[in-house]
């Protein structure tokens, strides 16, 4: 085991985090697992962030649509108001 330092308000911000876990979790749990637990939280998955990213494969048709009913509601606008 490894001894880290920390300064006063890092330790009591990950025993909170540790205190918070252990309401979660319904267990004792020690910083090495908090820090872990703030480890892990970061992490991301590219791969789903990509997925989630994608057009959908009807996004042009439906581009199409919504531009063409703002058209229509700007001339819809123009006429009642003269604009």
């Amino acid at each position: 085991m490894t001894t880290i330092s920390v300064t006063e308000d890092v330790k009591e911000a990950l025993l909170k985090v540790a205190s918070e876990l252990q309401l979660k979790l319904g267990r004792r749990v020690d910083l090495n697992e908090a820090i872990r637990y703030l480890l892990m939280r970061g992490k991301k998955d590219p791969e789903l962030l990509e997925e989630a990213c994608r057009p959908i494969p009807e996004f042009e048709l439906a581009y199409e649509e919504l531009i063409e009913g703002r058209r229509e509601d700007e001339e819809r606008a123009r006429r009642k108001y003269g604009v």
